[in-house]
């Protein structure tokens, strides 16, 4: 459950020049150890297992990673410790940091600290899109010659990393509703102190910390409230949630969205293989035609998102226009990991119902005349969970075969009835006439797919993490390796 309000910050230490992280090879968590290490800070951090391509980046920029959790890791002499998410009361690194009377920061506490004062944040918000609208809002902005800061969740292809600092004004940060820390219970964008933002879409998600959907939709409505009155809410004004939640809002309030009644809206899309063609008008005024290399419907409303609060920032239009073709998207967002044999091969981040939906869709606007794979594995703490057992029906819709893997972990505290049963939704589907297997292990579903995928096919692997390496294996057996190893 979430707390009902932020805690009171702790003060720093007067000039901290020592960062110890906690959980330091998780994204976010190396990401903000980068971050300090170019500020001039001294960081070392400790995880439970260093691996690539995290625990190179880390080492790459002359990072320690101390492995395992241990009391004698303070020794060289922290004066402010970052506790990740991964980090539970009893660690004994926690507890030894609070024995010293060491200060110690969740995440985003130590974000907002070190990064976000004297900035003007500009915070994207939703269920789903998140990390592609702020990597194209950071694009945008830096386009425009803004100098925009940012950090994202994902690695924005364009910059080659998650975050980057410079002189400008903003910081563009995706905000994220889940919690951060063990004396840190409330969501992470309750800290980002918003001075704009977006609330792409809101939608159950997180099980394993919100009970219901309207816990959700409460932790957003306080988000809204955060926008101070010269800042701007802008909200996909084709989600009821969204908009419901805006009336919190002290500050203006504006929609992006494809129905008319939006401010900021298409008069037409087209859809090809290589890019989408959107017309957009705002206030009923033509804003001209934009380019962008980003397919599917949910695309254009992340382009929207993005342009109105670079729009609202006073990025120039047109250097906005000339850039958004070059955008490359980010990681495991529709990335095309290669084509061997005829096949192309995608991967995608999607685990929501929602997300595996409009993914689909999405590709399926690129190539419509293309047999479409979807190889799915429930990799998020609730995805793995029953919720959604019967609104994957509806995901894999446009999918014309679907593949099933095991879930990444088995959950040992959730009963039989409380865990997804992949088996049974795999049956569902073939009943209603998809052809639907679930195959447990990654190097049988490789079998499976280069033996019946021709050329013209197009492949989406969807999953939180490496997916086991499917994407590469698949690749490495259509072009006629062995792609089990």
């Amino acid at each position: 459950m979430t707390a009902p309000a932020r805690r009171t910050m702790p003060a720093l230490p007067a000039e901290p020049h020592r960062v110890h992280i906690i959980g330091v090879c998780g994204t976010g968590m190396g990401s903000l150890a980068g971050m300090l290490k170019e500020r001039g800070f001294e960081v070392r951090g400790s995880d439970t297992g260093a691996y690539p391509p995290m625990s190179t980046w880390l080492e790459s920029r002359g990072i320690p990673i101390l492995t395992g959790w241990d009391a004698a890791n303070l020794d060289w002499g922290p004066e402010l410790v970052v506790v990740g998410n991964v980090c539970r009361r009893d660690n004994p690194e926690a507890v030894e940091a609070a024995a010293r009377g060491i200060v110690c920061v969740s995440f985003p506490e130590a974000l907002r600290a070190l990064f976000l004062t004297g900035r003007r944040p500009l915070v994207v918000t939703g269920t789903h899109g998140k990390t592609t609208t702020s990597s194209l809002l950071a694009w945008l902005l830096e386009v425009a010659g803004c100098a925009p800061s940012f950090m994202v969740g994902g690695i924005a292809a364009n910059f080659g990393g998650n975050f980057k600092l410079a002189d400008g004004a903003c910081f563009v940060v995706e905000g994220d509703e889940y919690d951060t820390a063990f004396f840190d219970k409330v969501p992470k964008f309750w800290h980002y102190a918003p001075f704009r933002a977006t609330i792409n879409n809101i939608e159950f998600d997180h099980g394993d910390i919100y009970p219901d959907l309207a816990s959700i939709v409460a932790v957003f409505e306080a988000f809204a409230a955060m926008v101070p009155t010269e800042g701007t809410l802008w909200v996909n004004g084709d989600d009821p949630r969204a908009v419901e939640v805006a009336t919190r809002a002290q500050c203006r309030v504006r929609t992006f969205g494809l129905d008319a009644g939006n401010a900021l809206r298409p008069t037409s899309i087209r859809y090809d293989e290589a890019e989408t063609v959107v017309e957009l008008a705002l206030d009923g005024a033509s804003l001209g035609s934009f380019r962008s290399p980003l397919p599917g419907e949910h695309n254009v409303r992340n382009l929207m998102g993005a342009l109105a609060l670079a729009l609202d920032e006073g990025a120039d239009l047109e250097a906005m226009r000339a850039g958004l073709p070059a955008f490359a998207s980010v990681r495991k967002r529709q990335e095309l990991k290669g084509q061997a044999g005829g096949v192309r091969v995608y991967d995608d981040f999607a685990h929501h119902p929602t997300a595996v939906r409009e993914t689909l869709r999405a590709i399926r606007h690129r190539y419509p005349n293309a047999p479409l794979w979807a190889i799915f594995e429930a990799k998020s703490n609730t995805s793995r969970m029953a919720i959604f057992q019967h609104d994957y029906l509806a995901a894999f819709e446009a999918a014309d075969h679907v593949v099933l893997s095991a879930p990444w972990k088995k959950d040992a505290h959730l009963s039989e009835g409380e865990r997804i049963d992949l088996g049974q939704l795999a049956a569902e589907l073939s009943a209603r006439g998809q052809d639907a297997v679930h195959i447990p292990t990654v190097e049988a579903i490789v079998e499976h797919v280069a033996s019946r995928a021709r050329a013209g096919d197009v492949v989406v692997g969807m999953s939180g993490s490496n997916f086991a390496g499917f994407h590469d294996k698949l690749l490495a057996r259509l072009a006629g390796g062995d792609g089990g190893g």
